[in-house]
């Protein structure tokens, strides 16, 4: 029923948002004789914060359409080079003939679209042939298209992987840095001739254990049933995905803005002396950011339940036990080609600070000259793939580490 309840919500607002953006424009119509008066302009700012902030998101569009190589201009174009039922990938195909290492972006699937990595595509690719996931809301999936999981999320970065051949490399942000590990550990046990030439790991929770956060203790604290019988939904029969279990969307957005209530409620607070004042390019920036903050995907209930007990209350992958299908055990052991480079940032509340870097113990085969750690310092969980300091120091850092291990090079 919480599912019905946020579209019945979405409809019963819709008339009120429209009515706010209608008398927004009133009053800021040059033809009003009020419309620099202050009380018009903290009404008029007053309606279309409402008429944002009450505003449904779809999946927003990446929209990069042109990057600098070489200080020149060169046009990008969006192209998909393979597609499966949960996800695509995507290839910024720049219109140039420089061959820059090849790397595949892993986006992370809890909750956001992939679009939410766009300031991290745009600073790889005026160096690197950059390919992203680009995951499907589960809502939108037939139910005859079958299930995905944990395995399944595996067995797609292999394919992507095999589909864009040997010498990629690959960087995972958040998430799927447990996946991306299992399935390099797979491909290298089985001498894969497809496995990356390096991989990169941002903000990963390779062993929650480790400064537990927030997540991290609600998972902990909680029994698999509870989330089972607490979020999980059924979608509901006006979308394609009909009927399909899933962690909705907006219940995940709901637990990142709980998570930081005071933040967001300051940052709104500023977007409405922003619109009182007229100061049109803080406010393109906060709106820019919560339109991308606030489109949502669903979750394929059998993916999330398995994450949060694999990675979150039994750390399978840092105690050595998981396993792929339930058969093969996966051993970060046997990884021997792929370089490994881990980035945490210091303020991190989603992923704490050692999380990421205890891959490094897990891959105990690799050579110390293949292996690299950074901390950045005064970036939270967004600014380690997002922000001024991921383009100044983070970004440089991964394309040297990248180059340094790429036979182009």
């Amino acid at each position: 029923m919480l599912y019905q309840f946020n579209e019945l919500q979405k409809l019963a607002l819709s008339p009120l948002r429209m009515s706010a953006q209608f008398q927004s424009q009133v009053l800021r119509s040059p033809f009003n004789p009020m419309a620099e008066t202050p009380q018009a302009r903290t009404m008029a700012a007053a309606y279309e914060l409402f008429a944002e902030s009450t505003q449904y998101h779809g999946k927003p569009a990446f929209g990069l359409h042109e990057t600098t190589i070489d200080g020149k201009p060169v046009p990008v174009v969006e192209e998909i080079i393979h597609r499966l039922p949960f996800g695509q990938l995507k290839h910024f195909k720049r219109e140039t003939n420089r061959k820059d290492p090849k790397i595949m972006v892993v986006a992370p699937m809890s909750g956001h679209f992939a679009t939410l990595l766009r300031g991290t595509v745009e600073a790889l690719l005026p160096d690197h042939d950059v390919y992203i996931t680009d995951w499907r809301d589960a809502s939108s999936v037939p139910l005859f298209e079958g299930s995905f999981d944990l395995n399944d999320y595996i067995d797609y970065l292999r394919e992507f992987l095999t589909v864009l051949g040997p010498e990629t490399h690959v960087l995972a942000v958040c998430q799927p840095g447990v996946p991306v590990l299992a399935a390099v550990a797979l491909m290298s046990e089985e001498d894969d001739k497809n496995v990356p030439l390096s991989m990169t790991l941002m903000g990963s929770p390779i062993d929650t254990r480790r400064h537990p956060t927030v997540p991290c203790k609600l998972a902990m604290d909680h029994s698999l049933e509870w989330f089972e019988r607490t979020v999980i939904h059924h979608v509901p029969i006006v979308y394609p995905g009909a009927f399909r279990k899933v962690y909705p969307g907006f219940l995940q957005l709901g637990g990142f803005v709980s998570m930081n209530l005071d933040r967001h409620m300051e940052a709104h607070l500023k977007q409405f002396e922003h619109l009182v004042e007229g100061d049109g390019d803080s406010a393109d920036k906060h709106r820019s950011f919560y339109s991308e903050y606030n489109a949502v995907m669903d979750l394929s209930a059998e993916y999330y339940l398995q994450t949060i007990e694999t990675v979150f209350q039994k750390q399978l992958l840092a105690k050595g036990e998981m396993l792929y299908r339930g058969e093969q055990l996966v051993k970060p052991s046997s990884i021997r080609k792929t370089a490994l480079l881990t980035v945490e940032g210091e303020l991190d509340d989603i992923s704490g600070i050692g999380q990421t870097v205890a891959a490094h113990d897990l891959c105990t085969n690799l050579a110390e000259s293949k292996r690299e750690h950074y901390e950045q310092e005064g970036v939270g969980h967004y600014g380690v793939f997002n922000g001024s300091k991921f383009r100044k120091f983070i970004a440089p850092r991964i394309g040297k580490f990248v180059r340094k291990h790429d036979k182009l090079s």
